[in-house]
């Protein structure tokens, strides 16, 4: 992924191409849409790390979309930079009351948007807002979500980890393992989409552990679907030769070869139906229980 994600949503072409051109160049990876609506799907499919939004565009205008990615929980701590040919100060401040981080008008300087973007990202990241690798919210926020269940009924949490990615990467290296990360970012985004509502939240705890947050009677066909997409979609990742015998060859602490077993997703289950709970050490705890569980009976 380079630098980061950067969705540009922007209806001029010639400026649309212009800043996918630029910021290619410059490492980062750069998806554009045209219309407010194709900007909302495109946040649904894969999360931006930092989104130029234009205010000005022919079917919803910039200020809605903002407010739209502002209210729902897996969008809403994605950095937002206004690009616009509104320059007076009322369309500034109703931009940034909407939760914009910036605002910078037409015609720009690019390296000034270049360093706007960066210090974006970097400030999100230093927040603990985003992981770097999937774009999906970590740290202060997940905090923040688990906090919230205490004063909540009817949730259940799916704690998920990936098991086998340490020997994944002592393999094929930490740059395939990020790919893998990339990979269950978007399989979890993906699924609850298409199977859940906007309340759904989707968090990465750190390493190969990930989180969602949903309803109390969706965790256990949820969790079936996601293992099975995962079980057909992280073959990919995987050699022709590895897929075919079904393990990979890595060395052990001593030098010798050991086989170890294809990567598997491991789904923990705790929920306010079953438990209760004070504070969310004990709703953690819980949960990593859960997963330790899936993972010895599923071994």
């Amino acid at each position: 992924m380079g630098k980061g994600r950067i969705l540009v949503v922007e209806d001029d072409f010639d400026i649309s191409n212009m800043l996918r051109i630029y910021f290619t160049s410059q490492g980062y990876d750069v998806v554009v849409a045209g219309r407010g609506g194709d900007a909302l799907d495109r946040c649904r499919q894969q999360l931006p790390n930092v989104i130029v939004l234009d205010i000005m565009l022919p079917d919803i205008d910039g200020y809605d979309v903002c407010q739209q990615l502002r209210t729902n929980l897996r969008t809403s701590h994605i950095p937002i930079i206004f690009l616009t040919q509104k320059d007076e100060r009322s369309d500034r401040i109703a931009g940034l009351e909407l939760g914009a981080d910036d605002y910078i008008t037409k015609p720009f300087d690019i390296e000034e948007l270049r360093l706007r973007v960066q210090n974006a990202m970097r400030r999100a990241e230093r927040e603990s807002l985003t992981n770097p690798t999937t774009g999906l919210p970590s740290g202060r926020l997940n905090e923040e979500q688990l906090r919230l269940l205490m004063r909540k009924q009817d949730w259940l949490l799916l704690y998920i980890g990936i098991d086998g990615l340490d020997d994944f990467n002592n393999a094929y290296g930490f740059l395939a393992g990020d790919d893998v990360l990339r990979f269950v970012a978007l399989l979890l985004s993906e699924t609850v989409d298409a199977t859940g509502t906007p309340d759904d939240y989707i968090g990465h705890v750190g390493g190969d552990k990930f989180m969602i947050i949903t309803k109390a009677d969706r965790g256990t066909p949820l969790a079936a679907l996601l293992k099975t997409k995962f079980a057909g979609g992280v073959l990919s990742h995987y050699s022709f030769i590895d897929r075919d015998r079904g393990y990979i060859i890595i060395k052990d602490a001593d030098g010798k070869d050991r086989q170890a077993p294809l990567m598997r997703m491991c789904v923990g289950q705790i929920s306010s139906e079953t438990q209760q709970f004070t504070d969310i050490r004990e709703i953690t705890e819980a949960a990593a229980e859960a997963r330790r569980l899936d993972c010895a009976g599923s071994s």
